[in-house]
């Protein structure tokens, strides 16, 4: 008798990607169907998901929730590329697919077009080239600048970053760099001065961006940073679009101050209109920064034999919302993945001062696991809210880039009320920041620790943190201006040091807590700091 044939499982490939993919996958023994059209055609798109196990995409396939659901079959996504904002992670890891992506396949190219627009920028090339094919010949309307000795400001100085500065050095240029998780140390390392954000404002001939669209990010460059820039100051932005208020800007040029501005991002794309549109000091490109046939083939190549791997031997590479972990250990390990990256989440989202290392402790059980995956999750946390595409599995490397030290101990014995207690300490410039957790039978993470201060609570998914003085009658007024403000407290935890001392506040919220909120209860007596976490 012969054995039963298994069948093939089939990926989509729903946007342009190299035909090498292709035939990696094929080799493998996938089948895999090259549908480009599909990924500007979300209606067809969603007839045909259901057919499949995996999906590779790039920037065009809008992967939502109301796809995903009409994809039983699919288990991994992969995209060809860093950017997985076409993605909705949150609903693909509840379906339990794997969200892969491709991180360091474009970078050289990326950072060769924004210095290929600071070039151009300085030089006037596009607007000289238009008017010479018009037959003009204006010789003298056409006065550049030279970069050899200006100061070339870079925020943002991770992979993209680093390399952008390292062609900077090249052209003789002297770097500056702002990236709050930039040690001293990896700054000496890769040639770049360290400095604040109003200094580079202050200090640089030309600003290049490299950093990823978060909460932290949002227009980083805005109308008040720009007035503090230079007079006569260029900028670049070949990272993401909404890094840089257009508007104001657009008001700045028009005013003289801000000299040039080459754009290859928007804050909407398409771009077929923008307020910097039209202005005669302005280049733009369609976001063609990863635009080379060497990078489009990289990632192209990357994400298929990730996704092969993945469908034919069950390998995590590059995910963003998993680790790299055994399917033996999994069941036991994943609840204190995911207490690990909410602890360091939490930091994160606390620290505004540049960081320079986290230090993890296992106590208890939690020691004879996988501390790796474990401490992967906790950086990754931690590194998340400033930094776009961290993940567990590249987050340490992430962190080693920035010189940023890591640092974990291991104690079997226990000591504690629990049975294993994860402690995850942030070391930023201006003070630690320290946070604990543990795992409930029932597999819950809860944290039951914040400075050092006991206190059980279970993580929401918007949670508004309070650290204040023990003093009466806080309470009562908090419940107050919630109450006022219209948004309902799902959950109230306090604890404290002594009595009259160090005291904190953890609860969970259930509509979205204003900044005029924030600051009402920050001017109750004894507040010393309210913010917004999310996890």
């Amino acid at each position: 008798m012969t054995g039963l044939k298994t069948t093939p499982k089939r990926v989509l490939i729903s946007d342009a990607l190299s035909p090498a993919a292709v035939a990696i996958f094929r080799e493998r023994g996938l089948v895999a169907d090259l549908r480009p059209e599909l990924g500007k055609d979300k209606e067809a798109l969603a007839a045909a998901i259901g057919a499949y196990d995996g999906l590779a995409i790039r920037s065009t396939t809008k992967v939502t929730a109301a796809l995903l659901d009409r994809a039983p079959r699919l288990t991994v996504i992969g995209r060809a590329g860093i950017g997985v904002d076409n993605v909705d992670v949150p609903a693909a890891t509840a379906r339990g697919v794997i969200v892969m992506n491709t991180p360091h396949g474009n970078a050289v190219t990326t950072a060769e077009h924004a210095i290929a627009m600071m070039l151009a920028l300085a030089r006037e090339i596009p607007q000289a080239d238009a008017s010479t094919q018009a037959g003009r010949w204006e010789k003298n309307r056409f006065l550049g600048i030279e970069l050899t000795a200006k100061t070339l400001g870079v925020i943002g100085c991770g992979n993209i970053g680093a390399i952008v500065a390292d062609r900077g050095i090249g052209l003789r240029m002297r770097v500056i760099a702002y990236d709050p998780f930039l040690t001293p140390e990896r700054a000496v390392e890769i040639g770049v001065e360290k400095v604040d954000l109003d200094e580079l404002l202050r200090r640089a001939d030309v600003i290049t961006l490299h950093v990823p669209l978060t909460d932290k990010t949002r227009n980083i460059l805005s109308a008040e940073a720009l007035a503090r820039t230079k007079p006569g100051v260029r900028i670049v932005n070949c990272a993401r679009g909404g890094l840089v208020d257009e508007a104001a800007l657009r008001a700045a040029l028009d005013a003289g101050h801000v000299a040039g501005a080459a754009f290859d991002v928007f804050s909407v794309e398409p771009a077929t209109e923008n307020v910097l549109f039209g202005h005669p000091n302005v280049i733009c490109t369609p976001h063609l920064g990863a635009s080379t046939r060497e990078a489009q083939e990289n990632v192209a190549l990357q994400v298929a034999e990730q996704m092969a791997d993945n469908l034919l031997h069950g390998a995590i590479r590059n995910a963003v919302n998993f680790p790299s972990i055994s399917a033996e250990e999994a069941p036991r390990l994943r609840p204190y993945v995911a207490l690990a990256e909410r602890l360091g989440s939490f930091l994160g989202q606390l620290t505004e001062a540049p960081i320079r290392g986290i230090r993890i402790a296992f106590e208890g059980e939690v020691a004879g696991m996988n501390i790796r995956a474990l401490t992967a999750a906790a950086v990754a946390g931690a590194l998340r809210p400033f930094l776009e595409g961290v993940n567990m599995v590249s987050a340490t490397e992430v962190a080693r880039q920035r010189g940023l030290v890591v640092e974990t101990t291991t104690r079997t014995g226990g000591g504690s009320n629990y049975g294993s207690v994860l402690h995850v300490t942030v070391e930023a410039e201006d003070m630690p920041r320290d946070a604990a957790g543990t795992v409930f039978q029932d597999g819950t993470p809860r944290i039951v620790e914040i400075r050092s201060i006991a206190l059980e609570a279970a993580f929401a998914p918007q949670m508004l943190y309070v650290r204040n003085a023990d003093r009466p009658g806080f309470i009562g007024q908090f419940g107050t201006l919630m109450g006022e403000a219209g948004v309902n407290v799902a959950t109230f935890h306090l604890g404290r040091d002594r009595p009259g001392g160090d005291a904190i506040c953890f609860a969970a919220v259930d509509e979205p807590v204003s900044p005029d909120l924030l600051r009402r209860i920050e001017a109750i007596p004894h507040v010393k700091r309210a913010r917004v976490v999310r996890f």
